[in-house]
């Protein structure tokens, strides 16, 4: 008994530690995509390199958002199978992916002919790894595999923003179709949705 318990442990914590690796250093590629490019003076290209810093705030949000919602889920497992840890795989998977559609959309809003691939991409790719983390927590419930005390409050309150979330990544897929920049203000508003614990920070000014 104390052998198995000891396999499921080590299969957890090996499973924290290689998602946060990847976790870590997808989140730092995407600073290597903020640049510069000449000609012009150093403030004029600062100001123009703007595309860069919109995609990298809102990747690095979208990442950030993913790992937080990561770590409260193997925080509540009790112990790990076959298939989730194949769904963690394809979760890194597009977390990953997401510096390269990041890039294209820094490049991409200096070039109006591109925008509408690049936006289409990117978005698609928030999509994705919105719906396999919530594929994850859903197997993981379908099969038991959380302790005793269920899931938990953080991921009780992630559940509930994924309905909004998908139907703006969903509008925001289509509005980039023909409005390219209309979308990317949407992802970024969802970003900022996915971090902040609106409920928690409701009730701390409802104090004051």
């Amino acid at each position: 008994m104390g052998k198995a318990s000891n396999q499921q442990s080590l299969s957890k914590t090996r499973l924290e530690a290689f998602s946060d690796g990847v976790f870590a250093i997808a989140i730092t590629l995407l600073v290597l995509d903020v640049v510069v490019h000449p000609p012009g003076s150093l403030s004029e290209q600062l100001i123009h390199a703007w595309p860069s810093y919109v995609a990298y705030v809102i990747s690095f949000l979208t990442i950030g958002a993913a790992w937080i919602s990561h770590t409260t889920l193997t925080e509540r497992l009790g112990h790990l199978d076959s298939v989730f840890l194949r769904l963690n795989l394809l979760v890194l998977l597009v977390v990953a992916f997401l510096p390269f559609p990041t890039h294209l959309v820094a490049e991409s809003l200096r070039n109006v002919n591109d925008e509408r691939i690049a936006v289409t991409v990117y978005g698609l790719t928030l999509l994705t790894i919105r719906l396999i983390g919530t594929l994850m927590v859903a197997y993981a419930k379908r099969e038991k595999l959380f302790i005793s005390q269920g899931e938990g409050a953080e991921l009780k309150r992630d559940g509930s923003k994924l309905i909004p979330v998908l139907l703006g990544y969903t509008l925001a897929i289509m509005l980039g179709l023909v409005f390219p920049r209309v979308a990317v203000i949407i992802y970024f508003g969802i970003a900022i949705y996915l971090v902040l614990p609106l409920s928690e920070l409701t009730k701390s000014l409802s104090r004051y």
